[in-house]
């Protein structure tokens, strides 16, 4: 890769970092912060999860989930599931409300990105699409590798 391309690369993704904080934090979004959107959609998209097991897909101290899932808990987005093996384990579940407070969420976010995508092709969407989740899977596999080494 030429140096220029990942100077350019490492800047660009120091300011959509940025921006994206920036707009992660607007409240006209909803009643959910990223961390909650991101454990309610893994609960919705692929169903009921323990702490431990959406810890290891984020790639988070367990604690650090634990606590953000309590406070999802609290706010009746999601119940917890016994484990009737163990008595101290449970698998946590998106509620109703934890369904509303995603999808409206997800619907603002939408409606911002169209806005901010107007101006581009589908055809500059989609590639940007793929190459992003291509990004994001890249990342994810290098930090699996760096776990897996300790």
């Amino acid at each position: 890769m030429k140096i220029d391309a990942l100077e350019t690369i490492e800047l660009e993704m120091a300011i959509f970092v940025r921006r994206l904080t920036s707009l992660s934090s607007d409240k006209k979004f909803g009643n959910i912060d990223r961390s909650a959107y991101l454990l309610l959609h893994q609960i919705s998209a692929h169903g009921c999860a323990g702490v431990k097991a959406l810890a290891d897909v984020f790639q988070l101290d367990i604690s650090t989930v634990s606590r953000q899932t309590a406070s999802l808990e609290q706010k009746e987005y999601v119940y917890r599931i016994p484990d009737p093996q163990d008595r101290r384990a449970y698998s946590l579940q998106i509620t109703d409300l934890g369904k509303h407070e995603l999808d409206e969420y997800k619907k603002a976010r939408s409606v911002r990105f169209k806005e901010v995508l107007k101006e581009w092709s589908d055809d500059e969407c989609q590639t940007f699409a793929q190459l992003l989740r291509k990004f994001n899977l890249t990342i994810n596999e290098g930090r699996t590798k760096e776990a897996n080494k300790s």
